[in-house]
C-alpha cells in the first residue's frame, strides 16, 4: 500500500473508531442512566457539565496543538483519559459521583472531534482526499454501531453499554499511535494575533449564529432517546433511528465533498437551518415512535450539510496556522455552550412542559438561525 493510501486508510479507520464510541455515548448512554434510575431532569444535568467542561477543553487542548505543533500526541493523550474515566463508571451508581465522572470522561472527549476535524482538513494537501471523503467514515462507524449496539442491547440490555465503550476506546487508543502528523503553514503563532481575529464583528456574528441552531440541535440530540423511549420504543428502535441519521449523511458527505464548492457558504448554512425548523416541528407532531425512521433521514439535509459547510466556511476565515484554536472555539460554540445551555434548560422545558414545547422551542431557534445565515450572506455580499 502506498504511502498516501496508507495514510488515508488509517485516518478513516481513526474517524470510523472514534465515530463508534461517540455512537454509543450519544445514543446509549443516555439510556444507560435511565435503567440506572436517573430522571431526565437529572440525566439533562449530567450531559450539560460535560459541555461545561468541553468550554476549557477545548481551549487547553486547541490551544496547546498550535502550539506544540501536534495533534497526534494530544490524540493519545486524550484517548487514554477517557478509557481511564469510562472504566470508573464500572465502580459507582451514585448520581453526584457519576456527574464527576462524566464531567472529566467530557474533558477528554470533546476534543477529539474538532482535532480529527483539523487534522483531516490539514491532511487534504498531502493526501489530496477532500475533508468529506474521510468524514464520512465516521458516519459509517456511528450508524453501524448504532444498529448494532441497539440489537444486542435489546438481548442484553443497557448493562454491557460501558464494556462496549471500553472496546472502542482501546482500539481508538492504540490507532492513535499509527496518525501522522500534519502541519500547515510554520509561520510562529502569535496568540494575540488570533485573539484579536476572533474578535472581528463578522466573525463574532458568525459564532453567534452557530450558537443558536447548535441549541436546537443539541435539545434534540440529548433528549432523542428518553424521547422514543417515553413513546414505548424499544433499545433497537433507538439504535435504528441513530443508524438511519449517520447513513443518510453519506451520500450527501460524497457529494458536498465533489460539488461543495460550487455553492456559497451561508445560503446552505441557512437552507441546513431550515430544513432542522422542519425536522424539529415534525418530532413535536408525531405519536407513533416508528415515525422517528424517516424525520431520522433528514440528518442528511441537516446536520449533514450544516457540518461540512460550517467547517468550510471556518475554513475559509480562519488562517491555517490558527486552525486547530479556531476549531476549539467552534467546538466551544457547538458542544460547550450549546450542550450547557441544551442540557440544563432543556431538561428542565422537557421535564416541565413536556415533549411538544421542548422541540417546538428547538424549531423555532434552527427558524431563527435561517434567516441570520441568510442575513448575514446579503450583509457580506454587499460589503
Amino acid at each position: 500500500m502506498g504511502s498516501k493510501s496508507k495514510e488515508v486508510f488509517m485516518l478513516r479507520f481513526f474517524m470510523y473508531v472514534i465515530y463508534t464510541t461517540q455512537a454509543l455515548v450519544v445514543s446509549y448512554f443516555p439510556l444507560y442512566f435511565m435503567d440506572r434510575g436517573y430522571t431526565a431532569g437529572q440525566i439533562g444535568i449530567i450531559y450539560s457539565t460535560g459541555p461545561i467542561i468541553s468550554i476549557f477543553a477545548n481551549i487547553i487542548f486547541g490551544t496547546a496543538s498550535d502550539r506544540y505543533r501536534t495533534i497526534k500526541k494530544i490524540m493519545t493523550l486524550l484517548m487514554f483519559g477517557q478509557l481511564v474515566m469510562v472504566s470508573l463508571l464500572f465502580t459507582t451508581d451514585a448520581f453526584v459521583m457519576v456527574c464527576f465522572i462524566m464531567l472529566a470522561f467530557y474533558f477528554f472527549q470533546t476534543p477529539v472531534n474538532p482535532l480529527s476535524d483539523s487534522l483531516i482538513l490539514l491532511s487534504s494537501q498531502f493526501t489530496s482526499k477532500p475533508y468529506a471523503l474521510i468524514r464520512v467514515f465516521g458516519s459509517l462507524g456511528f450508524a453501524l454501531s448504532a444498529f448494532l449496539v441497539g440489537q444486542l442491547l435489546k438481548v442484553t440490555g443497557t448493562q454491557i453499554t460501558i464494556p462496549l465503550a471500553v472496546g472502542s476506546i482501546t482500539l481508538a487508543l492504540l490507532l492513535s499511535f499509527t496518525l501522522k502528523d500534519y502541519q500547515g503553514t510554520k509561520r510562529k503563532i502569535e496568540f494575540g494575533g488570533f485573539l484579536k481575529l476572533i474578535r472581528k464583528p463578522s466573525i463574532l456574528s458568525y459564532f453567534a449564529i452557530v450558537l443558536v441552531v447548535s441549541v436546537a440541535h443539541r435539545m434534540y440530540e440529548g433528549f432523542l432517546a428518553v424521547t422514543l423511549r417515553e413513546m414505548g420504543a424499544d433499545n433497537s428502535l433507538v439504535g435504528i433511528a441513530w443508524m438511519v441519521s449517520a447513513i443518510s449523511e453519506i451520500p450527501v458527505l460524497f457529494l458536498l465533498g465533489k460539488y461543495g464548492h460550487k455553492f456559497k457558504e451561508l445560503p446552505l448554512l441557512a437552507i441546513a437551518s431550515l430544513m432542522y425548523a422542519l425536522r424539529f416541528w415534525l418530532i413535536s407532531e408525531i405519536t407513533d415512535p416508528i415515525w422517528i425512521i424517516p424525520i431520522q433521514a433528514m440528518h442528511s439535509i441537516t446536520f449533514g450539510i450544516y457540518m461540512v459547510t460550517a467547517l468550510r466556511y471556518l475554513s475559509s476565515i480562519i488562517p491555517d496556522e490558527f486552525r486547530s484554536s479556531g476549531q476549539a472555539v467552534y467546538a466551544i460554540v457547538w458542544s460547550g455552550f450549546a450542550g450547557a445551555i441544551s442540557g440544563t434548560a432543556g431538561g428542565l422545558i422537557f421535564e416541565q412542559f413536556g415533549r411538544t414545547a421542548f422541540f417546538q422551542l428547538a424549531m423555532t431557534l434552527a427558524l431563527v438561525a435561517s434567516i441570520a445565515f441568510l442575513a448575514k450572506h446579503f450583509i457580506n455580499r454587499d460589503a
